[in-house]
């Protein structure tokens, strides 16, 4: 293969792989929002971000989604209203400043909402033929590739 052909053959593949996995995500998420119970996408994700950044403040998560610290603090204090996260206490360096962690109940939606995403993508590809099951574990190794990989 030329340079030129590999080259075209990068740029195809990209472009089709981004438009793929755009649809898959937006169709995955519309299809589980459906099934929860008030919580936003954002929410969700800010649940995941405080559950994988335990003691987080609403600062550093606003620059995280890079969104201004009033708007953050809106969402998690919706999410607090809920039951889903809860302030501890701050850090002995600045009294001003609040750490978050997600809740018993937090937990238990972020299990929900993985668990409902986990049975979408499961019923989809149980649909996919044989062949087509077979090239999807032969991607999954590039796509963590992909995924892994520090620029």
């Amino acid at each position: 293969m030329t340079t030129s052909n590999h080259s075209a053959q990068v740029e195809r593949l990209s472009e089709d792989l981004r438009t793929a996995l755009k649809g898959l995500v937006r169709q995955m998420r519309r299809d589980t929002e459906r099934q929860d119970a008030g919580l936003s996408m954002m929410q969700a994700v800010l649940l995941h971000l405080i559950h994988e950044h335990p003691g987080i403040g609403v600062a550093e998560l606003a620059r995280m989604q890079q969104v201004r610290s009033p708007t953050m603090s809106g969402q998690v204090k919706a999410l607090e209203a809920a039951g889903l996260v809860a302030r501890g206490t701050a850090p002995e360096q600045d009294r001003r400043k609040s750490s978050l962690h997600v809740s018993a109940s937090g937990l238990a939606a972020l299990q929900q909402l993985r668990d409902r995403r986990h049975d979408w993508l499961s019923q989809r590809i149980a649909r996919l033929a044989p062949a087509q099951l077979d090239a999807l574990a032969g991607a999954i190794d590039a796509l963590n590739i992909l995924a892994d990989h520090e620029d």
